[in-house]
């Protein structure tokens, strides 16, 4: 940026700035006054909003307290005293139900493990068996698999 002064020997004082008919100059590029307005509308439209957003969301959770209400219970006689229970069907884990959902799982777990390490037949008279999983495993790795032939081209 230069120091020195504007030429003046387009007709200017000698200390004023030039000057020119056609062209005008902006005071000052921007008006600080202008943005503090506009900040401050905004923050008070922000605090509106939230104030608003609390309003709208006590009402809607007032509502649905309101209308939601609970499914009818069914009551059992159980000795003296009544439970309450809720309607058919029940999940596992609620009260009345007879079997703990981590014992079926036991058991399950169970039942596919002692399926899976049988021998026995599926159909004899065609000569397919059942064997343990572990053994099908060590038998395919020996003797891998029966090659298949290429499909024909058409």
């Amino acid at each position: 940026m230069s120091t020195e002064m504007h030429n003046t020997a387009h007709g200017a004082d000698a200390g004023s700035e030039p000057r020119h008919a056609d062209v005008s100059f902006e005071k000052a590029d921007v008006q600080v006054s202008t943005i503090y307005w506009y900040l401050g509308a905004l923050a008070i439209a922000v605090i509106l909003s939230y104030v608003a957003c609390i309003f709208v969301l006590r009402l809607t959770t007032k509502i649905a307290v309101d209308y939601d209400t609970p499914p009818p219970l069914v009551r059992q006689e159980m000795g003296s005293a009544y439970d309450a229970l809720p309607p058919e069907p029940r999940l596992q884990g609620v009260p009345g139900h007879e079997i703990d959902p981590q014992t079926d799982l036991r058991h399950k777990i169970q039942a596919d493990t002692a399926a899976n390490e049988k021998y026995g037949w599926v159909d004899q008279s065609t000569g397919i068996a059942q064997i343990p999983v572990q053994e099908a495993m060590k038998i395919i790795a020996e003797k891998g698999l029966p090659a298949v032939p290429p499909a024909e081209k058409k």
